[in-house]
Protein backbone atom coordinates (compact mmCIF):
# COMPACT_ATOMS: atom_id res chain seq x y z
CA UNK A 1 0.00 0.00 0.00
CA UNK A 2 1.29 3.48 -0.83
CA UNK A 3 1.89 5.89 2.04
CA UNK A 4 0.53 9.43 1.91
CA UNK A 5 3.69 10.97 0.49
CA UNK A 6 3.60 8.55 -2.45
CA UNK A 7 0.21 10.00 -3.38
CA UNK A 8 1.62 13.51 -3.91
CA UNK A 9 3.38 14.01 -7.23
CA UNK A 10 5.44 16.97 -8.47
CA UNK A 11 3.73 18.65 -11.42
CA UNK A 12 5.75 20.33 -14.14
CA UNK A 13 3.77 22.60 -16.44
CA UNK A 14 4.76 22.48 -20.11
CA UNK A 15 2.03 23.53 -22.53
CA UNK A 16 2.61 22.14 -26.04
CA UNK A 17 3.60 24.82 -28.52
CA UNK A 18 0.79 23.66 -30.78
CA UNK A 19 -1.77 24.84 -28.20
CA UNK A 20 -0.18 28.28 -28.07
CA UNK A 21 -0.19 28.43 -31.87
CA UNK A 22 -3.88 27.50 -31.91
CA UNK A 23 -4.56 30.34 -29.49
CA UNK A 24 -2.55 32.74 -31.62
CA UNK A 25 -4.57 31.72 -34.68
CA UNK A 26 -7.83 32.39 -32.84
CA UNK A 27 -6.60 35.80 -31.72
CA UNK A 28 -5.73 36.59 -35.34
CA UNK A 29 -9.31 35.85 -36.48
CA UNK A 30 -11.74 37.78 -34.33
CA UNK A 31 -15.20 38.96 -35.29
CA UNK A 32 -15.71 41.96 -33.02
CA UNK A 33 -19.13 43.11 -31.83
CA UNK A 34 -20.40 46.61 -32.45
CA UNK A 35 -19.39 49.18 -29.84
CA UNK A 36 -21.62 49.72 -26.83
CA UNK A 37 -24.24 52.45 -27.19
CA UNK A 38 -23.36 54.12 -23.87
CA UNK A 39 -20.28 56.00 -22.69
CA UNK A 40 -19.74 53.85 -19.60
CA UNK A 41 -19.53 50.14 -18.72
CA UNK A 42 -23.20 49.76 -17.80
CA UNK A 43 -23.67 47.38 -20.75
CA UNK A 44 -20.57 45.37 -19.84
CA UNK A 45 -16.90 45.63 -20.82
CA UNK A 46 -16.27 48.34 -23.39
CA UNK A 47 -15.05 47.32 -26.82
CA UNK A 48 -11.97 49.56 -26.66
CA UNK A 49 -10.85 48.00 -23.36
CA UNK A 50 -11.18 44.42 -24.59
CA UNK A 51 -9.50 45.25 -27.91
CA UNK A 52 -6.56 46.74 -26.01
CA UNK A 53 -6.22 43.66 -23.82
CA UNK A 54 -6.53 41.26 -26.76
CA UNK A 55 -4.00 43.18 -28.87
CA UNK A 56 -1.52 42.94 -26.02
CA UNK A 57 -2.32 39.23 -25.64
CA UNK A 58 -1.79 38.62 -29.36
CA UNK A 59 1.30 40.77 -29.93
CA UNK A 60 3.24 41.10 -26.68
CA UNK A 61 2.20 38.52 -24.09
CA UNK A 62 4.61 35.70 -23.10
CA UNK A 63 2.94 32.64 -21.58
CA UNK A 64 6.28 30.93 -21.03
CA UNK A 65 7.22 33.54 -18.41
CA UNK A 66 4.12 32.66 -16.38
CA UNK A 67 4.75 28.96 -16.88
CA UNK A 68 8.32 29.34 -15.61
CA UNK A 69 7.14 31.27 -12.56
CA UNK A 70 4.57 28.61 -11.65
CA UNK A 71 7.09 25.81 -12.06
CA UNK A 72 9.52 27.71 -9.87
CA UNK A 73 7.04 28.05 -7.02
CA UNK A 74 6.55 24.29 -6.58
CA UNK A 75 3.51 22.63 -8.14
CA UNK A 76 2.04 19.28 -7.18
CA UNK A 77 -0.92 17.04 -7.88
CA UNK A 78 -2.65 14.45 -5.74
CA UNK A 79 -5.79 12.40 -6.32
CA UNK A 80 -8.54 12.98 -3.76
CA UNK A 81 -12.02 11.50 -4.06
CA UNK A 82 -11.44 10.57 -7.69
CA UNK A 83 -10.05 13.91 -8.88
CA UNK A 84 -6.47 15.03 -9.40
CA UNK A 85 -6.06 18.24 -7.41
CA UNK A 86 -3.41 20.73 -8.52
CA UNK A 87 -1.80 22.89 -5.83
CA UNK A 88 1.14 25.10 -5.03
CA UNK A 89 3.12 24.06 -1.98
CA UNK A 90 5.60 26.71 -0.92
CA UNK A 91 7.58 25.95 2.23
CA UNK A 92 8.92 28.68 4.47
CA UNK A 93 12.60 28.71 5.45
CA UNK A 94 11.31 29.05 9.02
CA UNK A 95 10.83 25.48 10.31
CA UNK A 96 8.10 26.40 12.80
CA UNK A 97 5.98 28.36 10.33
CA UNK A 98 2.22 27.97 10.49
CA UNK A 99 0.83 25.96 7.55
CA UNK A 100 -1.81 28.05 5.76
CA UNK A 101 -4.32 26.76 3.22
CA UNK A 102 -5.47 29.51 0.83
CA UNK A 103 -8.42 29.01 -1.52
CA UNK A 104 -9.13 31.22 -4.55
CA UNK A 105 -12.46 32.01 -6.19
CA UNK A 106 -13.84 32.85 -9.65
CA UNK A 107 -12.53 34.29 -11.91
CA UNK A 108 -9.40 33.99 -9.82
CA UNK A 109 -6.74 31.31 -9.58
CA UNK A 110 -3.62 30.41 -7.64
CA UNK A 111 -2.03 33.39 -9.42
CA UNK A 112 -4.06 35.79 -7.25
CA UNK A 113 -1.50 35.14 -4.52
CA UNK A 114 1.75 35.48 -6.46
CA UNK A 115 2.67 38.79 -4.78
CA UNK A 116 2.01 37.59 -1.23
CA UNK A 117 3.82 34.24 -1.40
CA UNK A 118 7.25 35.73 -0.70
CA UNK A 119 6.23 37.94 2.25
CA UNK A 120 4.11 35.19 3.81
CA UNK A 121 6.70 32.43 3.53
CA UNK A 122 9.82 34.50 4.20
CA UNK A 123 8.78 37.46 6.36
CA UNK A 124 12.31 38.24 7.53
CA UNK A 125 13.26 39.05 3.95
CA UNK A 126 10.17 41.28 3.61
CA UNK A 127 10.24 43.37 6.78
CA UNK A 128 8.48 40.95 9.12
CA UNK A 129 9.38 38.62 11.94
CA UNK A 130 10.28 34.95 11.74
CA UNK A 131 7.25 34.21 13.92
CA UNK A 132 5.03 35.58 11.13
CA UNK A 133 6.06 32.85 8.69
CA UNK A 134 3.64 30.53 6.89
CA UNK A 135 4.02 27.37 4.85
CA UNK A 136 1.57 27.86 2.00
CA UNK A 137 -0.74 25.33 0.36
CA UNK A 138 -2.70 26.93 -2.49
CA UNK A 139 -4.94 24.48 -4.38
CA UNK A 140 -6.82 24.99 -7.61
CA UNK A 141 -10.51 24.36 -7.05
CA UNK A 142 -11.91 21.30 -8.86
CA UNK A 143 -12.74 22.32 -12.42
CA UNK A 144 -10.37 25.30 -12.22
CA UNK A 145 -6.79 25.73 -13.37
CA UNK A 146 -4.99 22.44 -13.67
CA UNK A 147 -7.16 20.47 -11.24
CA UNK A 148 -9.37 17.80 -12.78
CA UNK A 149 -12.88 18.67 -13.92
CA UNK A 150 -15.71 16.80 -12.16
CA UNK A 151 -17.55 14.51 -14.55
CA UNK A 152 -20.51 13.92 -12.23
CA UNK A 153 -22.64 16.14 -10.02
CA UNK A 154 -21.96 16.53 -6.32
CA UNK A 155 -18.75 18.55 -6.20
CA UNK A 156 -19.96 21.48 -4.10
CA UNK A 157 -18.52 23.45 -1.21
CA UNK A 158 -18.73 20.74 1.43
CA UNK A 159 -17.06 18.13 -0.76
CA UNK A 160 -14.25 20.56 -1.60
CA UNK A 161 -13.76 21.34 2.09
CA UNK A 162 -13.60 17.62 2.85
CA UNK A 163 -10.97 17.23 0.12
CA UNK A 164 -8.91 20.09 1.56
CA UNK A 165 -8.80 18.36 4.96
CA UNK A 166 -7.46 15.25 3.24
CA UNK A 167 -4.91 17.37 1.36
CA UNK A 168 -3.51 18.95 4.51
CA UNK A 169 -3.38 15.61 6.29
CA UNK A 170 -1.65 14.05 3.30
CA UNK A 171 1.02 16.77 3.41
CA UNK A 172 1.72 15.88 7.03
CA UNK A 173 0.34 19.01 8.69
CA UNK A 174 -1.18 18.36 12.11
CA UNK A 175 -1.94 22.04 12.80
CA UNK A 176 -2.95 24.54 10.11
CA UNK A 177 -5.01 27.60 9.30
CA UNK A 178 -7.20 28.53 6.32
CA UNK A 179 -7.93 31.68 4.32
CA UNK A 180 -10.39 32.55 1.58
CA UNK A 181 -12.28 35.20 -0.34
CA UNK A 182 -15.06 34.80 -2.92
CA UNK A 183 -15.69 31.08 -3.50
CA UNK A 184 -12.67 30.40 -1.31
CA UNK A 185 -14.44 32.14 1.56
CA UNK A 186 -17.31 29.66 1.29
CA UNK A 187 -14.87 26.75 1.40
CA UNK A 188 -13.08 28.34 4.34
CA UNK A 189 -16.38 28.88 6.16
CA UNK A 190 -17.23 25.22 5.60
CA UNK A 191 -13.87 24.26 7.10
CA UNK A 192 -14.51 26.56 10.04
CA UNK A 193 -17.90 25.03 10.74
CA UNK A 194 -16.40 21.54 10.43
CA UNK A 195 -13.78 22.72 12.94
CA UNK A 196 -11.43 19.74 12.50
CA UNK A 197 -8.88 19.33 15.29
CA UNK A 198 -5.89 20.54 13.21
CA UNK A 199 -7.59 23.82 12.22
CA UNK A 200 -6.37 26.63 14.50
CA UNK A 201 -8.14 29.54 12.83
CA UNK A 202 -9.47 31.09 9.64
CA UNK A 203 -9.24 34.43 7.86
CA UNK A 204 -11.86 35.84 5.49
CA UNK A 205 -11.98 38.83 3.19
CA UNK A 206 -15.60 38.07 2.30
CA UNK A 207 -18.43 36.34 4.15
CA UNK A 208 -22.00 36.27 2.91
CA UNK A 209 -24.68 37.05 5.50
CA UNK A 210 -28.26 38.27 5.76
CA UNK A 211 -28.96 41.02 8.29
CA UNK A 212 -31.78 40.37 10.72
CA UNK A 213 -34.84 42.62 10.88
CA UNK A 214 -33.51 44.11 14.10
CA UNK A 215 -30.14 44.85 12.48
CA UNK A 216 -31.82 46.49 9.51
CA UNK A 217 -33.96 48.74 11.68
CA UNK A 218 -30.95 49.82 13.75
CA UNK A 219 -28.50 50.14 10.86
CA UNK A 220 -26.07 53.03 11.01
CA UNK A 221 -25.34 55.24 8.03
CA UNK A 222 -22.19 53.26 7.33
CA UNK A 223 -24.07 49.96 7.53
CA UNK A 224 -26.76 51.27 5.19
CA UNK A 225 -24.04 52.17 2.69
CA UNK A 226 -22.72 48.61 2.90
CA UNK A 227 -26.18 47.24 2.16
CA UNK A 228 -26.55 49.68 -0.74
CA UNK A 229 -23.31 48.36 -2.26
CA UNK A 230 -24.59 44.80 -1.96
CA UNK A 231 -27.91 45.78 -3.55
CA UNK A 232 -26.07 47.48 -6.41
CA UNK A 233 -24.14 44.26 -7.00
CA UNK A 234 -27.36 42.24 -7.05
CA UNK A 235 -29.13 44.67 -9.38
CA UNK A 236 -26.37 45.59 -11.84
CA UNK A 237 -23.40 43.21 -11.64
CA UNK A 238 -24.58 39.73 -10.72
CA UNK A 239 -25.89 38.65 -14.14
CA UNK A 240 -22.92 36.29 -14.57
CA UNK A 241 -23.89 34.63 -11.28
CA UNK A 242 -27.46 33.99 -12.44
CA UNK A 243 -26.20 32.48 -15.71
CA UNK A 244 -23.68 30.25 -13.93
CA UNK A 245 -26.24 29.10 -11.37
CA UNK A 246 -28.99 28.29 -13.86
CA UNK A 247 -27.50 27.64 -17.32
CA UNK A 248 -23.72 27.17 -17.06
CA UNK A 249 -23.78 25.01 -20.17
CA UNK A 250 -25.10 27.87 -22.27
CA UNK A 251 -22.17 30.18 -21.56
CA UNK A 252 -19.81 27.20 -21.46
CA UNK A 253 -19.69 26.88 -25.25
CA UNK A 254 -18.47 30.47 -25.59
CA UNK A 255 -15.93 30.09 -22.77
CA UNK A 256 -14.52 26.93 -24.36
CA UNK A 257 -14.41 28.08 -27.98
CA UNK A 258 -13.56 31.78 -27.91
CA UNK A 259 -10.56 33.19 -26.07
CA UNK A 260 -11.99 36.70 -26.51
CA UNK A 261 -15.34 35.57 -25.15
CA UNK A 262 -13.61 34.06 -22.12
CA UNK A 263 -11.45 37.14 -21.61
CA UNK A 264 -14.41 39.54 -21.79
CA UNK A 265 -16.48 37.40 -19.40
CA UNK A 266 -13.65 37.45 -16.86
CA UNK A 267 -12.65 41.06 -17.50
CA UNK A 268 -16.15 42.14 -16.49
CA UNK A 269 -15.38 40.98 -12.96
CA UNK A 270 -11.94 42.57 -12.88
CA UNK A 271 -13.74 45.76 -13.87
CA UNK A 272 -16.83 45.55 -11.66
CA UNK A 273 -15.55 44.32 -8.28
CA UNK A 274 -12.00 45.61 -8.04
CA UNK A 275 -11.33 48.93 -6.30
CA UNK A 276 -10.45 50.60 -9.61
CA UNK A 277 -13.40 52.83 -10.52
CA UNK A 278 -14.16 50.46 -13.39
CA UNK A 279 -10.62 50.65 -14.80
CA UNK A 280 -8.89 47.43 -13.75
CA UNK A 281 -5.75 48.42 -15.64
CA UNK A 282 -5.14 50.84 -12.75
CA UNK A 283 -4.59 47.96 -10.32
CA UNK A 284 -3.72 44.95 -12.54
CA UNK A 285 -1.20 44.79 -15.34
CA UNK A 286 -2.41 43.46 -18.67
CA UNK A 287 0.05 40.57 -18.32
CA UNK A 288 -1.33 39.65 -14.90
CA UNK A 289 -4.93 39.64 -16.13
CA UNK A 290 -3.97 37.54 -19.16
CA UNK A 291 -2.00 35.11 -16.97
CA UNK A 292 -5.19 34.52 -14.99
CA UNK A 293 -7.26 34.14 -18.16
CA UNK A 294 -4.74 31.60 -19.46
CA UNK A 295 -5.31 29.41 -16.41
CA UNK A 296 -8.88 29.03 -17.68
CA UNK A 297 -8.15 28.95 -21.42
CA UNK A 298 -5.32 26.41 -21.57
CA UNK A 299 -7.00 23.65 -19.48
CA UNK A 300 -10.45 24.62 -20.85
CA UNK A 301 -11.88 25.16 -17.38
CA UNK A 302 -14.17 28.07 -18.23
CA UNK A 303 -17.20 25.75 -18.52
CA UNK A 304 -16.35 23.59 -15.50
CA UNK A 305 -15.68 26.61 -13.29
CA UNK A 306 -19.11 28.00 -14.21
CA UNK A 307 -20.72 24.66 -13.29
CA UNK A 308 -19.49 25.01 -9.72
CA UNK A 309 -22.05 27.80 -9.30
CA UNK A 310 -24.78 25.38 -10.40
CA UNK A 311 -23.56 22.91 -7.76
CA UNK A 312 -23.39 25.49 -4.97
CA UNK A 313 -26.88 26.75 -5.81
CA UNK A 314 -28.16 23.29 -4.86
CA UNK A 315 -26.48 23.25 -1.45
CA UNK A 316 -27.62 24.96 1.73
CA UNK A 317 -26.76 28.68 1.71
CA UNK A 318 -23.21 29.29 2.86
CA UNK A 319 -23.91 32.16 5.21
CA UNK A 320 -22.95 32.98 8.77
CA UNK A 321 -25.89 33.60 11.09
CA UNK A 322 -26.27 34.70 14.73
CA UNK A 323 -28.13 31.49 15.58
CA UNK A 324 -25.26 29.37 14.22
CA UNK A 325 -22.08 31.35 14.93
CA UNK A 326 -18.72 30.29 13.56
CA UNK A 327 -16.95 28.23 16.27
CA UNK A 328 -13.40 28.56 14.87
CA UNK A 329 -11.24 31.59 15.74
CA UNK A 330 -11.68 34.05 12.86
CA UNK A 331 -10.03 37.14 11.46
CA UNK A 332 -11.99 39.34 9.04
CA UNK A 333 -10.68 42.03 6.70
CA UNK A 334 -13.23 44.24 4.97
CA UNK A 335 -11.80 45.92 1.87
CA UNK A 336 -13.91 48.92 0.75
CA UNK A 337 -14.29 47.82 -2.88
CA UNK A 338 -15.82 44.51 -1.85
CA UNK A 339 -19.55 44.69 -2.52
CA UNK A 340 -20.53 42.28 0.28
CA UNK A 341 -19.30 43.84 3.53
CA UNK A 342 -20.51 44.04 7.10
CA UNK A 343 -19.65 45.98 10.21
CA UNK A 344 -17.88 44.71 13.31
CA UNK A 345 -21.19 45.06 15.16
CA UNK A 346 -22.81 42.66 12.69
CA UNK A 347 -19.79 40.31 12.69
CA UNK A 348 -19.53 39.78 16.45
CA UNK A 349 -22.73 37.72 16.95
CA UNK A 350 -21.87 35.60 13.90
CA UNK A 351 -18.33 34.65 14.96
CA UNK A 352 -17.94 33.13 18.41
CA UNK A 353 -14.24 34.01 18.58
CA UNK A 354 -13.50 37.08 16.48
CA UNK A 355 -9.76 37.48 16.97
CA UNK A 356 -9.29 40.25 14.38
CA UNK A 357 -11.54 42.66 12.50
CA UNK A 358 -10.39 45.54 10.33
CA UNK A 359 -11.86 47.85 7.70
CA UNK A 360 -9.20 48.80 5.14
CA UNK A 361 -8.93 52.09 3.26
CA UNK A 362 -8.31 50.68 -0.22
CA UNK A 363 -8.77 47.42 -2.10
CA UNK A 364 -11.59 45.36 -3.50
CA UNK A 365 -12.77 41.83 -4.16
CA UNK A 366 -9.35 40.55 -5.26
CA UNK A 367 -7.71 41.60 -2.00
CA UNK A 368 -4.39 39.74 -2.21
CA UNK A 369 -3.94 40.79 -5.84
CA UNK A 370 -4.96 44.42 -5.43
CA UNK A 371 -3.37 45.22 -2.06
CA UNK A 372 -0.76 42.54 -1.34
CA UNK A 373 0.99 44.31 1.54
CA UNK A 374 -2.26 45.06 3.40
CA UNK A 375 -3.39 41.47 2.79
CA UNK A 376 -0.17 40.14 4.31
CA UNK A 377 -0.50 42.46 7.29
CA UNK A 378 -4.07 41.29 7.88
CA UNK A 379 -3.07 37.62 7.88
CA UNK A 380 -0.17 38.28 10.23
CA UNK A 381 -2.44 40.17 12.62
CA UNK A 382 -5.07 37.43 12.55
CA UNK A 383 -2.85 34.49 13.24
CA UNK A 384 -0.75 36.25 15.86
CA UNK A 385 -4.00 36.32 17.80
CA UNK A 386 -5.09 32.70 17.41
CA UNK A 387 -4.98 30.54 20.48
CA UNK A 388 -2.54 28.00 19.01
CA UNK A 389 0.27 29.36 16.83
CA UNK A 390 2.37 27.30 14.47
CA UNK A 391 3.28 23.66 14.11
CA UNK A 392 5.55 21.86 16.52
CA UNK A 393 9.16 21.20 15.61
CA UNK A 394 8.30 17.51 15.23
CA UNK A 395 5.60 18.49 12.71
CA UNK A 396 8.09 20.59 10.77
CA UNK A 397 10.64 17.78 10.66
CA UNK A 398 7.97 15.34 9.50
CA UNK A 399 6.89 17.62 6.67
CA UNK A 400 10.45 18.39 5.57
CA UNK A 401 11.06 14.64 5.33
CA UNK A 402 7.85 14.22 3.32
CA UNK A 403 8.78 16.99 0.91
CA UNK A 404 12.28 15.53 0.46
CA UNK A 405 10.74 12.13 -0.34
CA UNK A 406 8.38 13.69 -2.91
CA UNK A 407 11.30 15.40 -4.63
Amino acid sequence: MKNSTDLVRPFHLSIPQSELEDLQSRLDRIRWPDPETVLDSSQGPQLAKIRSLVEHWRDHYDWRACEKMLNGLGQYKTEIDGLDIHFLHVRSPEPDALPLLITHGWPGSVLEFRDVIGPLTDPVAHGGKASDAFHLVIPSLPGHGFSDKPTTTGWGIQRIADAWVVLMERLGYSRWAAQGGDRGAQVTLALGYMNPDPLVGIHLNLAMFAPTDEELSAASGEEKAMLADLQYYMDHISGYNKVHCTRPGSIGFSLADSPVGLAAWMYAMFQDVSDSDGNPERVFSLDAMIDDIMLYWLPNTGPSSARLYWEVERESPWMVTPDNPMPTPTGISMFPGEKARFSRRWAEPRFAELVHFNELQKGGHFASWERPQEFVDELRATFRNTAVKGSTRDDAQQVRAAVAEMA
